[in-house]
């Protein structure tokens, strides 16, 4: 009797430890300062929220195969610069391209969605065709990203580009409002997002492999899956994910430089696992990728509005990160 207490004790601190920590985080975030619980912070973190979830669709897919992706926030960088350059205002002083027209946005979001797509190519082609690790594949394209969006950077000025196009400006900042409560069209541009991909998950035969691989790559294999070409298809449409993720962050802050997505790979991938996508690979659910990341922005949010250190910050998320992977591993090991 007393076995099967403290199995199920087990099994329950497993399911709802993690949301119990962060809704302790959450109710001493608003016994600090209960003004945090308005319309206007919760619009602000939707809005924070929706780009992260764009960024965050992108690497739950690879996550899902078992894979993990170290140059997420250095890809939203690079399309960030590259949309910020190609929309600055035509009266702007400090354009850095004074000859050249705004560009229309269909095209600078074509351009920076093409080069996520090769960059992510590439990363499919190291991890699938050389057969090296994700994590150190990643880790050195990271690096490569940053040094070619550096060098990018340099080339036109080495100052933030700012001073956009009005068009860019309404796309990115704009909003609805409903009542009082402002939906800024970014988060419209998530939900479609995370539709996309619950379409291509649930039902596509793209979205089964990609589960399937996960579950188990031999498996997959045997059972007639092109595992390769399945998991270049996803490391491409995970570039295509962080570009546009990224050209919806330079308009929504309203500037960009090299250092933009400093650490955004940390807080995606963290998402993911508080949502409930596996490491253990074929487990995860869109909607947990949502969750997740609105989980992880509320805290950060919070924490800030509350005015905690941004190094307790660090050392907060960190322990969030150590804990949900914990916790997963936990879950697989009853599983073996």
């Amino acid at each position: 009797m007393k076995t099967d207490v403290s199995a199920k004790a087990l099994n329950l601190f497993k399911d709802y430890a993690l949301y119990f920590v962060l809704l302790m985080l959450l109710a001493v975030i608003v016994f600090k300062d209960t003004s945090f619980l308005s319309l206007t912070n919760f619009s602000n973190i939707l809005t924070q929220s929706s780009v992260r979830i764009i960024i965050a669709l992108g690497v739950a897919g690879l996550i899902v195969t078992q894979g993990t992706d170290l140059s997420v926030g250095r890809q939203v960088g690079l399309a960030a610069v590259v949309s910020a350059t190609m929309l600055q205002s035509m009266e702007n002083v400090n354009k850095v391209f004074p000859q050249l027209d705004v560009v229309p946005i269909p095209l600078v979001i074509l351009l920076v969605c093409a080069i996520g797509a090769l960059l992510g190519l590439i990363n499919g082609i190291i991890v699938t065709v050389m057969n090296v690790t994700p994590f150190i594949a990643t880790l050195g394209t990271m690096l490569i990203i940053y040094g070619l969006n550096s060098l990018y950077y340099d080339f036109v000025g080495s100052a933030p580009v700012a001073g956009f196009d009005a068009g860019y400006s309404a796309f990115t900042q704009g909003f609805v409002n409903l009542g009082g409560f402002q939906l800024s069209y970014i988060t419209i541009y998530a939900a479609a997002a995370v539709v996309l991909v619950w379409v291509i998950w649930n039902k596509t035969r793209f979205g089964k492999n990609l589960f399937a691989i996960g579950g188990n790559p031999e498996a997959a294999k045997v059972s007639g899956v092109n595992v390769t070409l399945n998991l270049l298809g996803i490391y491409t449409l995970s570039g295509v994910f962080y570009a546009f993720g990224g050209f919806l962050e330079a308009g929504r802050i309203g500037s960009a430089t090299n250092n933009l997505g400093f650490m955004y790979e940390l807080d995606a991938i963290a998402a993911c696992v508080i949502g409930g996508v596996s490491f253990s690979g074929g487990v995860g659910t869109v909607i947990g990728v949502v969750i997740g990341v609105i989980i992880f922005t509320l805290i950060n949010y919070g924490l800030s509005y509350i005015g905690v250190s941004p190094y307790w910050q660090y050392i907060i998320k960190g322990g969030i990160i150590v804990l949900a992977v914990a916790i997963d591993s936990l879950k697989h090991a009853k599983k073996k």
